[in-house]
């Protein structure tokens, strides 16, 4: 006890500074009766000696004093957070403390004179530190006010010879592999800021609306897309694998004739044990539980075999008895409550199995996908065109040091091509208007394009998304009316009998930022669509359901959040604007 008492003493002792060193030596110079009791008495008075931990205490925000600025002078405020920088001159030190709350640090003067100045001496960039002081003038040009440190306290060391991070330029691909330390950097601090902010601006819009949000499953039987690309989720035992030792134990799995036969084999040990000279109750008791058990997986092997499953189907076994995945949209789920509640969205993970390593694609994303009843594909797209509107504009306005940042290093026309995006109406062309757009400039020189062949149904490049808006209208533009052959089993069919009722949203710099339709409401319709789509509507039959039971016209469509936040910050990594990108070979973290 009294070890663990002084190191405590000392601990504080370092923080503390200069005065509670001085008071521990005088007490260690005073008579004292015994070794114990000088221990003792000298590690209270070093106690009380020290000043109240900061860590304890109520702190300002970064963001919040610097927004203050001039109107806190004179305030004595405590800041917490993480070095940047220290700079030490001849009789003072300037450190920059961040706290994650904005782009830019408080800067922190600390004088020589101060008690804890050994505290400062010993501080590398990555240290935590809680810092007392006072809301200053500051002579520096960048900055209108300062922290004249009072006390600093040191509340977790960084080692400067291992941290990876330094007062320089960091490559994002550097960045990747030290994915739990690189929200530390400007950019990565920055990406998820404004990726806050588009999220709130998100549920602030929908709710606004009077949308329902509605939490869709991650885990589900069915393929939305008719891609194919879907995650599997089994309990069995991959190849080469120990069974699981339920299945070990039946010996022979859901194979009707084999159980039949070990029902037998252990009705038979029963009547054996039962039939003994000296009958043995223990074990005849346990003889007639496994019997019980083996009748048990009889019974349910032949039920599954009723029921259209065969015996020995290996997927029996599985977890939920059939194949299950993780999902690649909520849309579906969300059209059976907008069936109930009217207008609902969604916003969460989802997966998808592309072994794709661009800069586009991620195998786990986020999707926003609001579902509307009583609503065709014009209203559809008017609402995302609100949609898009409303959270970029909060995100210019909620982060604006972050969008100095984005525009000195990554985008210089950043801020001008977001405010002309809220600010013009997005344009609108049919899918074969636009087919013949591009036809007529490829012809004026088709070997500067890389996919120079576009005709009705070929399905759009990125470079011919971003032509038609960066060139052709010169702003966001909705291309709508697709041909049915290149799209999904649950869009609409037109009158035509060639296209479906589909949208997809491009902008300038980025190419399709959402893909949405009207859905098909049509029984008739819908089940032969499917039959086309090789699907088998008896896999989907509660979404074929929702047509048979008071059906409505419905529209919807899906963002991929992650484009939206690449978009918006001008990064061109999508891996860079997620916490933790999942992309093929690299699950860390």
């Amino acid at each position: 006890m009294l070890l663990t008492a002084g190191r405590a003493a000392a601990t504080r002792t370092l923080i503390g500074g200069r005065s509670a060193r001085v008071l521990a030596s005088r007490f260690a110079h005073a008579p004292v009766a015994s070794a114990a009791a000088a221990s003792s008495s000298a590690a209270a008075a070093t106690a009380a000696a020290a000043p109240p931990s900061l860590v304890a205490e109520s702190r300002v925000r970064v963001a919040s004093l610097l927004e203050g600025g001039e109107a806190r002078l004179g305030e004595t405020v405590v800041v917490k957070g993480w070095v940047r920088t220290v700079r030490t001159q001849k009789s003072f030190s300037f450190v920059e403390v961040n706290d994650g709350s904005s782009l830019k640090g408080v800067q922190v003067v600390a004088e020589d004179g101060l008690d804890s100045y050994d505290v400062v001496d010993a501080l590398s960039t990555g240290a935590a530190v809680a810092v007392r002081g006072e809301v200053v003038a500051s002579p520096a040009k960048e900055q209108s006010i300062e922290l004249r440190a009072s006390l600093v306290e040191l509340v977790g060391s960084c080692p400067a010879d291992s941290y990876p991070l330094q007062k320089k330029r960091h490559s994002l691909e550097f960045l990747r592999s030290i994915a739990h330390l690189r929200p530390r950097t400007n950019t990565i601090g920055a990406a998820m800021r404004v990726r806050s902010a588009l999220s709130f601006a998100t549920h602030e819009f929908f709710r606004s609306r009077g949308f329902v949000h509605v939490h869709t499953p991650l885990l589900t039987a069915s393929d939305c897309e008719g891609a194919g690309e879907m995650f599997r989720v089994t309990t069995l035992p991959a190849a080469g694998e120990a069974a699981q030792p339920a299945a070990a134990a039946a010996g022979c799995g859901d194979d009707v004739a084999a159980l039949d036969r070990a029902v037998k084999s252990a009705g038979e040990a029963v009547r054996a044990l039962k039939e003994a000279a000296v009958v043995d109750k223990e074990a005849v008791d346990g003889a007639v539980q496994e019997l019980l058990a083996r009748k048990a997986k009889l019974q349910a092997a032949t039920e599954k075999q009723v029921a259209g499953k065969p015996a020995g189907d290996p997927l029996a076994d599985d977890f939920f008895g059939r194949a299950a995945y993780l999902t690649v949209s909520g849309q579906l789920c969300a059209e059976t409550y907008a069936s109930a509640l009217g207008d609902v969205y969604t916003f969460g993970p989802t997966f998808r199995a592309e072994d794709s390593n661009t800069a586009r694609h991620l195998a786990e994303f986020w999707m926003i996908e609001p579902e509307m009843a009583f609503t065709d594909l014009a209203a559809n797209m008017d609402n995302a065109e609100a949609y898009v509107k409303h959270v970029v504009q909060y995100a210019l306005r909620s982060c604006a040091d972050d969008f100095a940042m984005f525009a000195q290093f990554y985008d210089k026309g950043l801020k001008a091509r977001l405010q002309a995006l809220v600010e013009t109406p997005f344009a609108r062309v049919s899918y074969t208007e636009a087919v013949e757009l591009l036809r007529a400039e490829i012809a004026k020189e088709p070997s500067k394009w890389e996919y120079p062949c576009v005709e009705f149904g070929t399905d759009l490049a990125t470079e011919h998304e971003r032509w038609l808006a960066e060139v052709a209208f010169g702003s966001a533009v909705f291309v709508y009316n697709y041909p049915k052959a290149i799209k999904a089993f649950y869009m609409r069919d037109n009158d035509d009998g060639k296209t479906v009722a589909a949208m997809d949203l491009l902008v300038p710099g980025v190419g399709e930022l959402i893909g949405g339709s009207q859905r098909e409401e049509r029984l008739p319709m819908l089940l032969s669509k499917m039959e086309e789509s090789g699907l088998d509507p008896e896999d989907y039959w509660w979404y074929v359901d929702l047509r048979r039971y008071g059906s409505v016209p419905h529209s919807g469509y899906g963002l991929g959040f992650e484009r939206l936040v690449c978009y918006v910050t001008g990064i061109p990594n999508i891996r860079d604007v997620i916490p933790f990108p999942r992309y093929p070979g690299s699950c860390d973290f």
